[in-house]
């Protein structure tokens, strides 16, 4: 991997929204913490890089990437065909969705049907938004539909579920269940859609650097270690590789 693969020479820079507890957020003295920030300072120090966090919504990430303002995408995204078409994607863990509710105004939720009816929150342009809607189209005709609203971040969504202009809202399961665990909010389902937790580069060069560094970390256990700590599933591959084709 060269210097001019990279925005800035010695610096590995990487996008993050740190709403997403435990993942990415901001402790009460402003410190940036959580899985992929350690994560991401993990892969700096084996790839003798600084990291540099950029700190902005995810809509606003991909666009960046494009525009060469960052090297990669540090941020809990969610693996799909499309985004790996877009840039080098290196899926790092297993992820699901949740659903939870308002302890306030504790709905019962026995299965995805029972979300028809309600307004259902989730984070703008993710991989959440794109299940909810895909679900929301198997609706039938005789059923009432699913009420979506997007939210520019996790955050908003609480605030929305707290406000009651929401009944519910999707998350990522790791955001979930710290919201469960701080009880501001109650589970209803979990493990829903199953899919890839993936790095994303804008470069092939970075991008296979970036595997290596992470392959390194599953052979002395570290890899294992920090995930199982944050509660993430590690991937059952035997190497960590980009998946996808990348940019054309």
């Amino acid at each position: 991997m060269s210097a001019n693969q990279l925005v800035t020479a010695g610096h590995l820079s990487m996008s993050t929204n740190p709403t997403l507890p435990p993942l990415q957020y901001v402790d009460a003295d402003g410190t940036l913490k959580g899985m992929n920030v350690e994560l991401g300072e993990t892969i700096g120090k084996r790839l003798c890089l600084q990291v540099d966090f950029v700190r902005m919504d995810f809509p606003a990430m991909i666009p960046a990437l494009k525009a060469a303002r960052i090297d990669g995408i540090n941020t809990g995204m969610f693996w799909t065909e499309a985004r790996s078409k877009m840039m080098y994607t290196v899926p790092y863990a297993i992820s699901t969705l949740d659903v939870v509710v308002s302890p306030r105004h504790v709905l019962a939720v026995p299965d995805v049907k029972a979300l028809r009816g309600h307004a259902v929150g989730v984070e703008s342009d993710s991989y959440q938004e794109h299940w909810l809607r895909d679900l929301a189209k198997t609706v039938d005709e005789k059923d009432a539909p699913i009420d979506v609203h997007a939210y520019t971040t996790a955050s908003d969504v609480m605030a929305a579920l707290r406000a009651g202009q929401i009944d519910m809202a999707v998350l990522p399961s790791y955001t979930a269940i710290d919201i469960v665990n701080r009880k501001q909010a109650v589970m209803a389902l979990s493990g829903l859609g199953s899919t890839q937790t993936t790095l994303a580069f804008r470069t092939r060069a970075v991008a296979e650097a970036v595997a290596a560094a992470l392959d390194q970390m599953r052979a002395d256990g570290s890899y294992a270690k920090l995930l199982t700590r944050y509660g993430m599933t590690p991937l059952p591959d035997a190497k960590i590789t980009i998946r996808g084709t990348g940019p054309a």
